[in-house]
């Protein structure tokens, strides 16, 4: 991949005045093309030799084009509040809206090229980062994002060259620094790990370009040439989506649902002392400083009155109202359908040492998308591992993440929807949606048992109960979540 950057190429002046004009009156327009259509949004990852150009080649392409629809983000080391969120949150708040390019300097490659450029590699390390970033990337390109990656490469003698012209000059010589001189020293095997990891990552929806950077004039229309390039694209090369090595999860025949006891009963004095020594529970160990280091996420489905909300009011009435946050999850909005769906969540895990509640959540992907055809089959069948990796993500930062399913019988959801329908304080819960959902009760348990399938882990459990009534189904939701706690603490 370097082979064509090793001759450190030059453009002459006449050369690069010629083809500079046409290059950037084709880049704006082609801008102002992706600008209007919004059918995508263009992710630029910029990495390579320090000291090969990047910065400078960046700010001349944003002169190039038109700055106000291209985001420039760098991401410096991980702060002590990006510490206490998923590593790859960070990543996720920044991307570029339809319509609009972004352009990243210290992705999540630049600790992946430190680890691969050491003596002494972790190769298992390695090896999980090489697949995150793969993944994070399909993830990425089926779901809207173009990603071009470009790579300024310096050869041993540019790079040198560079260094002795900066000290040549006392007013330059500032600029060379420890790191400069350590990568003229390592060369040899910071290029070697570059290769490795340009090889490992290359793929069609996610290329790498390399940038010969010795000549500044080459350097910026070579980089302008793969972005034209990639503005020209007719569309996105969405990847075949699947985990490296592993088995596919065939569907169960076993209706889950069909399988509960609609019949489970607590009755009021049971409910009533056990709910309160649950919640007294709950508090002790949400208070706890040994909760600082870890965070909780509750997801909350299942079919319409089938209690969501009344069972988690009976958590929240155990917590510091600054502790917790509650999202009731609806129809995105237009900013959040300009980015891939995920994206919404993710503003939304919560730190350490907090909690976050879903009524309603990212399964709608699987769910009312699914059934309602608001997309397409590809999409809701690839969400199912997209979901896994976002939970596994939540788990190995310590989030305990646990998902209900709260079901009820066709004939007691139809008592409670009219229950609403004649009560002057519930008839806002009821609409049009809930019983035109109750229509499709049959679709929606079809989809809510492969979601089961596909995506129950013992990292992140479904806890499928009889909602029938609504104390019985409180205090499981309570014993469950106590019990997680607990067990964390062990």
């Amino acid at each position: 991949m370097f082979q064509e950057a090793e001759a450190d190429p030059q453009l002459s002046q006449d050369q690069f005045k010629k083809i500079e004009q046409h290059l950037r009156i084709q880049l704006v327009n082609e801008q102002y093309r992706h600008i209007a259509l919004q059918d995508r949004a263009l992710l630029i990852l910029v990495a390579g030799i320090d000291g090969a150009g990047k910065g400078e080649t960046i700010n001349l392409l944003n002169e190039w084009m038109d700055p106000r629809h291209i985001h420039t983000i760098a991401f410096a080391e991980a702060s002590r509040e990006d510490r206490a969120y998923p590593d790859a949150r960070r990543f996720w708040m920044k991307l570029p809206a339809k319509g609009e390019i972004g352009i990243v300097f210290g992705s999540r490659y630049t600790a992946l090229f430190e680890e691969a450029s050491r003596k002494h590699q972790n190769l298992e390390h390695l090896e999980q980062e090489i697949r995150f970033v793969k993944r994070f990337e399909s993830t990425l390109a089926a779901n809207g994002v173009q990603i071009l990656k470009l790579w300024f490469h310096l050869s041993k003698e540019a790079q040198q060259a560079r260094i002795n012209d900066l000290l040549a000059n006392p007013s330059t010589a500032w600029q060379v620094d420890k790191l400069d001189i350590r990568v003229h020293k390592k060369f040899t095997s910071i290029r070697r790990a570059s290769q490795l990891i340009l090889d490992s990552t290359d793929a069609p929806h996610a290329p790498w370009v390399v940038i010969p950077s010795a000549d500044p004039k080459l350097r910026m229309v070579r980089t302008a040439q793969a972005v034209l390039a990639s503005l020209k694209v007719g569309a996105i090369k969405v990847p075949v989506f699947h985990e490296p090595d592993s088995v596919p999860i065939s569907p169960s025949k076993v209706n889950l649902l069909e399988r509960l006891d609609e019949s489970a009963k607590l009755s009021k004095a049971d409910y009533e002392t056990q709910i309160l020594q649950l919640q007294n529970r709950l508090a002790q160990l949400v208070r706890d400083k040994s909760f600082k280091k870890r965070a909780l996420a509750l997801v909350f489905e299942g079919a319409d009155a089938a209690g969501k909300g009344g069972a988690i009011r009976r958590v929240t009435r155990a917590i510091d109202a600054r502790q917790f946050d509650v999202m009731a999850v609806s129809a995105p909005t237009p900013p959040e359908m300009s980015r891939p769906y995920l994206w919404r969540f993710w503003r939304n895990v919560p730190r350490r040492g907090r909690i976050a509640i879903f009524d309603r959540s990212w399964y709608g992907r699987v769910l009312v998308e699914r059934v309602e055809k608001l997309i397409t089959r590809a999409s809701w069948r690839r969400a199912y591992d997209e979901i896994n990796d976002f939970e596994q993500q939540m788990v190995e930062k310590g989030t305990i993440v646990l998902k209900f399913w709260l079901a009820v019988s066709p004939d007691e959801q139809l008592k409670r929807f009219k229950e609403r329908t004649h009560s002057p304080f519930k008839q806002f819960k009821i609409t049009e949606d809930d019983w035109r959902n109750r229509r499709k009760a049959k679709a929606y348990s079809v989809a809510a048992n492969e979601m089961f399938v596909h995506t129950n882990s013992a990292a992140a459990p479904w806890h499928i109960l009889p909602a029938n009534d609504k104390h019985y189904a409180r205090v499981v939701v309570l014993k469950a979540i106590v019990k997680a706690l607990e067990d964390a603490e062990r």
